[in-house]
């Protein structure tokens, strides 16, 4: 049995993960210090926080599709240390508005232009795993690469909290933008399998396809992902699921944060202490899913972890409201946290395992589309509607209709006989 001591022993593997540790240790950073701006700006305000994230979010749409198109034709390598360095570089300009201006809007700009490089790393990095590590690794692989981005989702955006707290944001950003370029030095030591296209011929081949990619709208583009979805059995489940959990993070992402904020009287303190906690669990679920998990049901597992977590998180939000005790609020979100570390591993693997290799970044990039539309439209709504509801009511609602999914998904695949 593939154990992770025997996937960090491949020297490109290791490399790519030390690098998206620095990397996205510094972007949670970047995200704590603007949710400290936004919150000096409006506190309590879910719609201000919303308005952030969305220019996280649309480059998605925008620049997805293409970049998928480039990823498939390119070194992948080498995208990603573009991607890196320019990423810091942007970054760096970000306390300059700051400080010259209250003006939020090259702000919005600057975090626009960021997470839209980000469109061209990402599915670089999640295309690039098989290219380094054999077949039989891939599961545990993928287990180390998302539990990677959940440590710095969670975990260190927990630090990045209290880092935030003490040296302020501005020093934040310049964190980050060094993280970046850590980041890209690793990624240049990696060797891969992948057979690169002679230099010439791929610009050539790149120019072409840019130029049928700006023929078509970025609604061919989705339209084009969704029939190949729709053309397999398996990546229906998985675009549904991976819809469904998107639109209930999107519903929470701002609404638990100023949840948070409001029921502890502090802005990123206690929401750091708690984040770190659901990062905590969410590593040790994936972590025990890879270790005993290789033999079970992927599409069984998935759904039975999406019940879970719809539970816990009604929970966590009722018993935080209720008692107000960090403690308390704590163990909750880990076991909450637990639940939901398998669910990402599982969907990845799937998708790495039905996607031929030649075009898995635009199927890559496809799938975000479609996925992070239910994350946009979804954090809107519950944004919009807790300007006039309880935020709890939200997180419940989110919760229940998380354990629905994986109640009737396992239902359905008993009648189907699957």
């Amino acid at each position: 049995m593939t154990r992770f001591r025997d996937v960090l022993k491949n020297r490109s593997f290791l490399l790519l993960w030390l690098g998206q540790i620095v990397s996205n240790f510094g972007d949670r950073l970047n995200q704590m210090a603007l949710i400290a701006l936004v919150y000096k700006k409006a506190p309590g305000s879910a719609v201000e926080l919303a308005k952030l994230l969305f220019f996280v979010v649309i480059p998605v749409f925008i620049i997805g599709p293409i970049a998928g198109v480039y990823i498939d034709r390119w070194d992948r390598k080498k995208v990603m240390i573009i991607s890196d360095v320019l990423r810091g570089v942007l970054v760096l300009f970000i306390p300059i508005f700051i400080l010259s201006t209250e003006n939020f809007i090259p702000i919005y700009i600057l975090t626009f232009l960021v997470f839209s490089i980000t469109r061209f790393f990402l599915p670089s990095k999640m295309a690039i795993i098989p290219d380094i590590v054999p077949k039989d690794m891939l599961l545990i692989a993928n287990t180390l690469s998302d539990t990677t981005r959940m440590v710095a989702t969670f975990i260190a955006f927990g630090v990045a909290g209290i880092i935030v707290d003490k040296i302020g944001a501005i020093n934040g950003f310049y964190i980050d933008a060094i993280s970046f370029f850590i980041s890209a030095l690793f990624i240049s030591n990696i060797v891969t399998k992948r057979v690169i296209v002679h230099f010439k011929e791929d610009i050539l081949k790149a120019k072409d396809a840019f130029k049928n990619a700006i023929r078509k709208s970025v609604w061919s583009e989705i339209k084009e992902g969704i029939r190949f979805i729709v053309g397999h059995k398996e990546m229906k489940f998985v675009v549904k699921t991976f819809f469904i959990l998107m639109a209930g993070i999107g519903s929470v992402s701002c609404v638990l944060i100023v949840f948070i904020q409001e029921v502890f009287g502090t802005v990123t303190k206690d929401l750091s202490v708690l984040i770190m906690f659901l990062g905590f669990g969410a590593l040790i679920g994936a972590m025990f899913y890879a270790r005993f998990g290789q033999n079970l049901r992927k599409d069984i597992a998935i759904l039975k972890c999406m019940l879970s977590s719809g539970i816990f998180m009604f929970i966590f939000a009722v018993i935080t409201k209720l008692t107000s005790y960090l403690w308390i609020s704590s163990m909750t979100i880990f076991i909450w946290g637990i639940s939901i570390g398998p669910i990402i591993v599982a969907l990845n693997t799937m998708v790495h395992e039905l996607i031929p290799q030649e075009t898995r970044g635009r199927i890559f990039s496809s799938l975000e589309v479609v996925i992070n539309l239910g994350f946009l439209l979804f954090m809107f709504a519950a944004a919009i509607l807790a300007e006039h509801i309880e935020k709890i009511w939200i997180l419940v609602f989110c919760g229940i209709l998380l354990s629905l999914w994986g109640i009737f998904g396992g239902i359905a695949k008993q009648r189907k006989g699957v």
